[in-house]
């Protein structure tokens, strides 16, 4: 008999969405530390790929019912937008 573990599928989209998180986290960190500007871009298209990878892996948990949305309430949607809005058009 093995003992080889047996994952599920939820486990193994579950443990890809847990490391595009982290890579988005890093090519983040690394993009904002460049000093030259053509790494800095390069990392930054970097991040974007990892992001539609990340988003690629949320959907599929998403249509197979892995990870529920339930729709926001009304009511936390305007708060959301009133304490982001003005980050958002920061002139810093």
């Amino acid at each position: 008999m093995s003992n080889i573990p047996v994952f599920t599928e939820k486990e193994i989209l579950a443990d890809a969405l847990e490391a595009q998180k982290s890579a988005t986290a890093l090519y983040n960190l690394i993009a904002n530390e460049c000093a030259k500007k053509e790494l800095k871009d390069t990392m930054v298209n970097l991040l974007n790929d990892e992001h539609n990878l990340q988003y690629g892996v949320f959907t599929s948990m998403h249509n197979r019912g892995f990870y529920p949305t339930p729709p926001a309430e009304q009511q936390k949607v305007d708060q959301a937008k009133q304490t982001f809005a003005p980050q958002a058009h920061c002139q810093c």
